[in-house]
Formats: C-alpha cells, structure tokens, sequence
C-alpha cells in the first residue's frame, strides 16, 4: 500500500527560474526546463543554477526529452492545445523537421530508451513506444495518472498517482521488455510532481505549483 512506502530522499530544492515550471530534461550536462505559462524553454547549468539559454516556444513545452544530440519537445499547439512533437537544438531553438501530431492530439511526457520515444497519456494511464514517424509500436499500463517518466539503466521509472484530492503520487519501476509488465512502487512522492529525468546520479522533477525544481534519489 502508498502509505506503507518510504518517502523519496529530497537532495536539492531550488527555486525555478521561471513560472509554472513544467518540461524537465537532461542533456549533456544540462538541464532543460520549459514553462507552462509563459511557453520559453530554458537551459540552466545546475551547479550555480544559472539559466544560459532562453527561447520561445512555438506553443506550451508540457514535456521533453534528450535523444542524445538534440531534445525532443511535447508542444500544445492553437487554442485546444493540440499536442505535437518538435525538436530543439540547443544554440538553434525549434525546428519543426519531423514534427509530428499525437494520437488523438493527446499525451505529454517523453522518455527515451536510446533508440525509441516513449509517450505517455495522462489520463488513460498509457505509455506507448513510439516509431520517428509517431506511429504507435507498443502500449504500457500504469495505473492512476501518469506525471513523468525516465529510463535509467534498462529500465522504465514511472511517477504516477492521482492530481485530485490534493495530489498523491509515487514512483515505480517498470520493465519495458515484459509484455505484461506490471509497475512496482518504490517510494511515495511528497509533491505535486511534473516531468522526470535523471542526471546519471540523481532523478529530477518539477513542483510545478511551488515554482521549485528539485532533485532525489530513492530509499535505500
């Protein structure tokens, strides 16, 4: 059960540089960071917390992702906030060359395994493999929502919950290679979290309503 979890172990709590601090990715060193509201994407050196690159986005950067040598970037396009996906190259900006819609003009986290894109819809609790053309491989379950996700090491973390009744939500484990894979929770998470990555060392999230940016690593 969720309350007979530990907690994750908080390292750094910073102060984000932007509002609503929403799409987080690591790349290269760096970390990306996108803002719901005010739709720029930022690049920050984590050591002193400096922001050195600032752009605006072609829409609101609900996600991104790093492939290794550019970022891919979930964007709610237009007044219904279509989702599409875009690409980033740091020192360049956007670039809508393979830019692609979502199925059903839905879903917002990215992660990637170091060959496909994972999506995941919120709501639905799904996360698909995606093909470069954004054609749908395979589908994973995780119940509840579905916040961020990230691979580290082979395998899939999910942070999933619920944003109703003042938010709940826990990290799990998840192998991709398990055609019925099921999510194992590890830790509960004490904050609305928004985006997953991981620095190599230590994962990274958004609280989003808190304007904060914060990195953990999980119980021992």
């Amino acid at each position: 059960m969720t309350s007979q979890l530990p907690s994750i172990v908080e390292h750094r709590r910073l102060k984000s540089p932007t509002v609503t601090p929403q799409a987080l990715a690591w790349h290269q060193g760096d970390l990306w960071l996108g803002s719901r509201d005010l739709s720029r994407i930022y690049g920050i050196k984590v050591n002193d917390w400096q922001v050195f690159e600032e752009r605006e986005a072609p829409g609101i950067p609900w996600a991104a992702v790093s492939t290794g040598d550019a970022l891919r970037v979930t964007i709610g396009e237009g007044a219904n906030d279509d989702r599409y996906m875009w690409s980033y190259n740091p020192g360049q900006g956007f670039s809508d060359r393979g830019r692609f819609a979502y199925p059903e003009f839905t879903g917002s986290y990215l992660s990637f395994d170091g060959k496909n894109i994972y999506l995941s819809q919120w709501y639905k609790g799904n996360i698909m493999k995606l093909d470069s053309t954004g054609k749908t491989l395979e589908t994973l379950h995780v119940d509840g929502e579905i916040s961020g996700h990230v691979f580290v090491d082979g395998s899939l973390y999910v942070l999933h919950g619920t944003e109703q009744n003042g938010e709940s939500w826990r990290i799990a484990k998840v192998d991709p290679n398990q055609s019925a894979s099921e999510a194992r929770d590890i830790a509960t998470i004490p904050f609305a979290c928004r985006s997953l990555t991981h620095d190599g060392k230590h994962f990274w999230s958004n609280y989003r309503a808190g304007d904060a940016t914060i990195s953990f690593s999980l119980p021992v």
